[in-house]
Order: C-alpha cells, then sequence, then structure tokens
C-alpha cells in the first residue's frame, strides 16, 4: 500500500498522485465508500454531439408529425389549468 501526504491549499486538501496512480482523464467522479474516498475517471469526450451518429433516421410518419404538429391556439389548454393561485 502507498501512502501520500495530503496537502492544505487555500482551505482545500490535495495529493499528489504517484506515478502508478495516474490516471488518464482530466475529471474524475469522487465518492465515499465507508472509509474510502474512490476517484472514478470520467471518459474523455472528444464529440459531445457523437452519439446523434448512432441514432436512427427518423421515419416519414414522424417527419410528417412533427411538422403539423397543432399550434397552442389549434388544441384546448384549459383541461388542467396550472396557471399559479394568488
Amino acid at each position: 500500500m502507498t501512502e501520500i501526504t495530503i496537502n492544505e491549499v487555500d482551505g482545500r486538501q490535495t495529493v499528489e498522485l504517484p506515478e502508478a496512480y495516474r490516471l488518464e482523464s482530466d475529471i474524475v467522479r469522487i465518492r465515499r465508500d465507508g472509509n474510502f474516498l474512490v476517484l472514478e475517471p470520467v471518459e474523455k469526450r472528444t464529440d459531445e454531439w457523437a452519439w446523434l451518429n448512432d441514432l436512427e433516421p427518423f421515419d416519414d410518419d414522424m417527419v410528417e408529425a412533427a411538422l403539423n404538429r397543432p399550434g397552442p391556439d389549434e388544441y384546448d389548454r384549459l383541461d388542467c389549468d396550472l396557471r399559479l393561485k394568488d
């Protein structure tokens, strides 16, 4: 087991990770597990929109429904009055 020193900097505790424990990520999630602190690297994202490439194209019915949806004055919104009361 490796021991390292906890440093106090501007009211925060910091540690310097030995080379054997270096993480590939610039961001980590931290959580407690009993007396343990667990650091979990957050995977680097090079393209925040890359997940869109995995979506299937919209079918014609979906496009038609999106383009021809009713506007606010075309349907009755008074079925449920959500306005705040004085």
